[in-house]
């Protein structure tokens, strides 16, 4: 209705709501956390607790490492469980998985913490032999079982895969490793999000299980903005918690802020 046909008051109350500043946008409320391969999601919690204490509703996903569909599957169904739009965070082995299950639609944004990122026909494993990491340059590094799933040996986990942790809680984790399918590394990824999806990632500076140029490369070619925390290893998403948590805030309120 033109302003003209509109009485006084109409017009008033017209004009103030123009002129009134846009409110802000409130940041995506969900956030799911994929965990990578020979360790679990209770990892996360450094990183749970601040997302949590900052009014974030957090959800876990906890992969059985059994088979690259079934961790996908895993991470899908609790995606589904959530009541909106949810950023989907994934470490390591989980990059590989958010990568996949990122076109839920309920998935708004990722972020890649020291993750892979493979595109549709690429696997992790040839991308790593691309860019040996140091653990690629260990021999006997990686453990195999007869029935072909795969662990970190539990003398090298401290020095590999937590060197910045605690020795007592690296040592711990050595010994509660989730053992992980061999071809979960090596099968072919049929979606890539990262293509159609928001991304930012994080770089941990001293990642002996990733190399941290693989890291850069990946988000690179995402196209995500990303942080390097120099001398993090690749339990960086418990050593420096705060930092990962504020790459995921700053997606929630990036993605948030352009989401109807």
């Amino acid at each position: 209705m033109p302003y003209r046909t509109l009485r006084p008051a109409a017009l008033l109350t017209a004009l103030l709501a123009l002129a009134a500043p846009a409110a802000a946008a409130d940041p995506i409320h969900n956030i799911v956390l994929v965990h990578g391969a020979w360790v679990d999601a209770c990892g996360w919690k450094p990183v749970s607790d601040i997302l949590t204490k900052d009014g974030f509703h957090v959800s876990m996903v906890q992969e059985p490492e059994t088979s690259f569909p079934d961790d996908v599957a895993a991470t899908k169904r609790v995606l589904d469980m959530q009541d909106g739009p949810a950023i989907l965070v994934g470490h390591s082995y989980g990059g590989s998985i958010i990568t996949e299950a990122g076109v839920h639609p309920k998935v708004a944004g990722l972020v890649y913490v020291a993750a892979h990122a493979p595109d549709v026909g690429e696997d992790e494993s040839e991308l790593g032999g691309k860019m040996p990491s140091v653990l690629a340059k260990t021999p006997g590094a990686i453990e195999k079982t007869p029935d072909g799933y795969t662990y970190l040996k539990p003398d090298l986990f401290p020095k590999l895969f937590a060197p910045d942790l605690p020795k007592q809680q690296a040592t711990f984790e050595a010994r509660s490793q989730v053992l992980a399918k061999a071809d979960v590394f090596s099968t072919p990824l049929t979606a890539a999000a990262w293509k159609t999806k928001p991304v930012w990632g994080v770089v941990a500076g001293n990642d002996q299980i990733i190399n941290p140029d693989l890291e850069r490369f990946y988000y690179k070619r995402a196209d995500a903005p990303f942080v390097v925390i120099k001398g993090a290893s690749h339990s960086v998403y418990e050593t420096h918690p705060a930092e990962v948590a504020a790459v995921i805030e700053k997606a929630a309120r990036t993605v948030g802020a352009k989401t109807p």
